[in-house]
């Protein structure tokens, strides 16, 4: 059965207190640009940029696609991103450029780079990986081998409901980084699956350097070079993402928990190159990407 189109809502028909909710309360420094009657314009947008590596936004018309450039290469060769006006799509797209541009800039020097060996009609497996996770992609920090049993088996029942207070207590967290997802949180109680890059470092470990290795990965092409590798995680089961997920039931029940694939295997975590020891507890065995 063919998906349905998600639609955003009309930016006056979005309930406010979605902002107030993961993830989208995890932006509100971008609160201005999200809220209220008015869309923000270009300039706006552009007036946020407070880093190199950050290209500009243009708004999407005519005159600028008359370059003949793909979208990844205007980014790559004019430093610009077609930009569609009061439209929450392209809005969250600047937003998440504005808060992880070397991530993004990696993402686009790769896509180029297979643009220009697949030519602009046909797609590798590392540009289908790197488009999931651009649109859905969701950095996933873990301390517990234990939690990450769990997800490989996807007993979801046990992830989000009997080790509820790990999400709490953070010996697991995650931030969303693709766009679509945070276009789609602006319809209040939406099941939400994000596809998830983990990485295993301490409770505190601070998020900067988790993106800036990721960022480093991407560019070397070490990570997203398959779909496969990216891990489904249901947004929807961590504890305050949904209204209803405080009830056992829910965890029973819902349709975004889907059971793992026969042979179905994940590729272990990332270690951040300064965390000490081997991997240790972390290597599994039998673990890795199949199909």
């Amino acid at each position: 059965m063919k998906r349905q189109r998600y639609v955003a809502p009309a930016r006056e028909a979005v309930d406010p207190a979605v902002f107030a909710m993961p993830p989208l309360i995890a932006w509100s420094e971008y609160a201005g640009l999200l809220q209220g009657a008015d869309w923000p314009g270009i300039d706006a947008l552009n007036s946020r940029r407070c880093h190199d590596a950050i290209p500009h936004f243009a708004a999407q018309d005519r005159a600028l696609l008359d370059d003949g450039l793909h979208y990844e290469q205007r980014i790559a060769e004019r430093g610009i991103v077609a930009t569609r006006e009061r439209n929450w799509h392209d809005l969250f797209n600047a937003l998440v450029w504005l808060r992880y541009p070397r991530l993004k800039q990696a993402l686009n020097q790769r896509q180029v780079e297979e643009i220009a060996r697949m030519g602009p009609r046909e797609r590798s497996r590392p540009q289908c990986a790197m488009t999931h996770f651009d649109e859905a992609g969701v950095i996933v920090r873990v301390t517990d081998p234990a939690l990450l049993a769990l997800w490989d088996a996807h007993d979801w029942h046990g992830l989000f409901w009997r080790e509820r207070a790990a999400w709490r207590d953070g010996r697991i967290d995650a931030a969303v980084f693709g766009h679509a997802l945070l276009e789609h949180a602006l319809t209040p109680g939406k099941l939400l699956v994000g596809k998830a890059l983990v990485v295993a470092a301490d409770a505190d470990a601070p998020w900067a350097p988790i993106v800036a290795d990721l960022a480093a990965g991407v560019a070397r092409a070490d990570l997203l070079l398959d779909p496969l590798e990216l891990r489904p995680l249901p947004l929807s089961g961590i504890p305050g993402w949904h209204p209803h997920n405080g009830d056992e039931t829910f965890h029973r029940s819902t349709p975004c928990y889907q059971p793992r694939r026969e042979g179905r295997g994940y590729p272990p975590p990332r270690m951040l190159p300064d965390m000490a020891g081997p991997m240790g507890a972390w290597a599994r065995p039998g673990t890795g990407v199949s199909a």
